[in-house]
């Protein structure tokens, strides 16, 4: 599975559990046939999991006039997945990452979406 796809089922896996709290493990079966597994996919579900007390505060301290918990799903989902590849990857390039982001927020989530997590990523790198 290439690293975008891979990217892709991490967000549907993570957004599940942003609004259905219940086990990783079990999404990840119900969203995936046994031939998608990935390791790049299990290591980005895994890591926003078990860094997302620390994921969340970064975020927070980079939104302007937002909480975490304001935010819509789509855009929380998408920034604690690039987040988490700016903080722990490091064999993927920031600006990829952010790509990436903004790509799955255009995707999935509305017309400012993308412009959105842009923004805060961009305060998150400056750093």
């Amino acid at each position: 599975m290439k690293r975008h796809a891979a990217r892709e089922k991490a967000f549907q896996i993570l957004f599940q559990l942003d609004i259905n709290i219940t086990d990783p493990n079990e999404i990840t079966s119900q969203l995936l046939d046994a031939e998608e597994q990935d390791d790049f996919l299990q290591a980005l579900v895994e890591g926003v999991v078990s860094h997302k007390d620390e994921i969340d505060q970064t975020i927070s301290n980079h939104l302007e006039n937002w909480t975490i918990q304001r935010l819509a799903s789509v855009e929380r989902t998408v920034l604690r997945i690039a987040t988490y590849e700016i903080l722990y990857v490091e064999d993927v390039p920031t600006n990829v990452s952010i790509n990436e982001a903004i790509e799955l927020a255009h995707l999935y989530g509305d017309d400012k979406s993308g412009k959105f997590v842009n923004g805060v990523l961009s305060k998150i790198i400056a750093k």
